[in-house]
């Protein structure tokens, strides 16, 4: 076994792996960004190294500076968690280069799933039923019409190297291909540095059901049961639950079946997610996830199965610890994605600096989380804050639970999706075990889940206002946490007219805004802008596109709050903005 891990990821699934590792008696190095000196993965192991500033290219995911870390530290393997360098080949070759054990498939399994059309062809060869559509990218528009006619309408228009809802459109008829067909390449190249697409046919309402593998280096595959993902919003899953509420013991059986199937076709070994769409009886393989999902905890609730813990021994060269007839599902398990975000503002994410914070707990609750009182999230990362798991013996009761652990669920000092977990499991189509995709795109419907707004009083003019700054202080190479607490001057606020020693003016109502009835459309979110989509003088209508806003890796749209002429334009393509800036008037 190992005697030290580096752990090449952050936030919650860090420390995850940190707790397995901490259970097996194993050393654990985190790796940390300028930006996250402070972050609780940091503390959550046993040694911490610096690899670089906050941007994600020149730090977590930099292949040099992660394996610099492991020679400094002498760890024998990393675990890579999910995201960030998880299904890089070439992550995984280079650790094997320089000596340390990848806990994670072979870079071959890795290569041959990273292509969904080098993987669709794997499957169909090795019987694992696919999606009709095409095996191969198309060359220009004109072959994607050919693709597009031979599957059927409608289609979906995928990135070669996809995956997270990135680099995937839809084209409900011939007319829409275009856009759809360079959109898709557009999102492919700025992801994943591939603008290759490929159609297949798209499946209306289809259920997105998952099957846990794993599979150890001597051939041995098993799987774990089901989880349903369906819950999902521009393809980013936002609640999980296993089993799945449509899947019966034949189904299991079945894609289980593909699921081992599709592992074996690949010399696959460690933990992996074969996804599908389960449409009526049928179920087609889409992808596979070559590293542990966010997700995983749902399907260790129902199987007592320690994920993490069965890929560091496989990784180790053990044997798979149970075999296929020793798994036994029991009850039922939903996982809610804690994210900071307004699901009543399209799911913009919302970072922020969390003010206070309370977990539930009770019997049957878990939270995998990243973040303490005090914690930042910053636009530079995923927004999700945590996890909520809860178990129970079926998923009538598994959802009492789930309201019950989201009601003590306290978040404080910036926005998140709570609200909006709390009135989706409410609802009949969630009782019922729908996609829940209505809701999920009924605009209206959402902005019912905002959370009541506070008007907090204005100081009256003259008045100094009272604020608090928090400062990291350094004493003879010792830090402290600092807490100034007085009138916003220039030393604690940074005010030009507090700086000039006076009181801070009352600030000026803004003539409109978001979603209000005044002329200027407001940015909901902090981020950059990826794209205008109207021009000064243009005439539009309420839910028109106006601009998209990347943040956090994921691109927002924004839409006029009221029909009307564009009179002023205040962005273009690459400027930064921040929550409130004006983006637009419209009169």
């Amino acid at each position: 076994m190992f005697e030290k891990i580096l752990i090449a990821n952050r936030g919650e699934i860090a420390i995850r792996v940190a707790r397995a590792c901490k259970e097996m008696g194993i050393t654990s190095v985190a790796v940390y960004s300028e930006i996250d000196r402070d972050a609780p993965h940091v503390s959550a192991c046993d040694e911490a190294y610096l690899i670089g500033p906050a941007i994600p290219a020149e730090s977590y995911l930099s292949i040099e500076k992660i394996i610099g870390a492991c020679k400094e530290s002498g760890a024998e393997a990393v675990h890579p968690g999910y995201g960030f360098l998880a299904e890089n080949a070439d992550f995984a070759r280079a650790l094997d280069e320089a000596g340390i054990v990848f806990i994670g498939p072979p870079a071959s399994a890795i290569d041959a799933m990273g292509s969904k059309t080098q993987a669709r062809e794997i499957m169909e060869k090795a019987g694992v039923p696919i999606v009709p559509g095409a095996t191969e990218p198309a060359k220009d528009l004109d072959e994607a019409r050919a693709q597009a006619e031979a599957a059927g309408y409608p289609v979906a228009c995928k990135a070669v190297g996809g995956g997270g809802g990135k680099g995937f459109r839809v084209a409900l008829t011939p007319d829409d291909l275009q856009e759809a067909y360079e959109g898709s390449g557009r999102e492919g190249m700025k992801f994943f540095s591939d603008d290759r697409v490929y159609i297949e046919r798209y499946l209306e309402d289809p259920r997105h059901v998952e099957v846990q593998v794993l599979a150890d280096k001597h051939g041995n595959v098993i799987h774990l049961g089901e989880r349903d993902c369906s819950v999902q919003r521009r393809h980013q899953k936002v609640i999980e639950e296993a089993p799945g509420p449509h899947v019966d013991d034949e189904m299991r059986e079945r894609i289980g079946k593909i699921a081992t199937d599709a592992a074996r076709a690949v010399g696959y070994f460690s933990a992996g997610t074969i996804e599908g769409m389960q449409h009526g009886d049928e179920y087609f393989f889409l992808e596979m996830n070559t590293r542990v999902q966010v997700e995983h905890c749902v399907t260790e609730m129902i199987t007592g199965v320690d994920i993490v813990r069965e890929q560091i021994k496989i990784a180790a060269g053990a044997e798979l610890s149970l075999k296929q007839e020793d798994v036994r599902i029991s009850g039922w398990a939903i996982a809610c994605r804690i994210n900071a975000g307004k699901a009543d503002k399209n799911f913009a994410p919302a970072p922020g600096k969390i003010t206070s914070y309370r977990e539930p707990s009770g019997p049957g609750v878990r939270i995998d989380t990243g973040v303490i009182n005090g914690s930042e999230v910053t636009p530079m990362y995923d927004p999700m804050i945590g996890k909520l798991i809860v178990w129970d013996n079926d998923r009538e009761a598994a959802t009492a639970r789930m309201l019950r652990a989201l009601g003590e669920y306290e978040i404080g000092g910036l926005s998140t999706l709570i609200p909006f977990h709390k009135a989706i499991l409410a609802t009949e189509q969630w009782k019922n075990g729908e996609t829940c995709r209505d809701l999920m795109e009924d605009k209206k419907w959402l902005k019912t889940t905002a959370p009541p707004k506070v008007d907090l009083p204005e100081p009256e003019e003259g008045e100094a206002e009272k604020v608090s700054r928090d400062y990291l202080v350094e004493v003879s190479g010792k830090r402290f946490d600092v807490t100034v607490i007085g009138e916003a001057t220039g030393a604690v606020a940074g005010g030009p007219a507090a700086a000039a020693g006076g009181a801070r003016p009352k600030r000026e109502k803004k003539a409109g805004g978001g979603g209000g009835g005044g002329p200027v459309l407001e940015s909901p979110l902090q981020g950059s802008i990826f794209k205008v989509e109207v021009e000064k003088g243009a005439e539009v209508a309420e839910g028109d596109l106006i601009c998209v806003i990347e943040a956090m890796k994921m691109e927002n749209e924004i839409t006029a709050h009221k029909a009307g002429k564009i009179t002023d334009l205040m962005v273009k393509v690459g400027d930064a903005v921040a929550s409130g800036d004006p983006l637009a008037k419209i009169e």
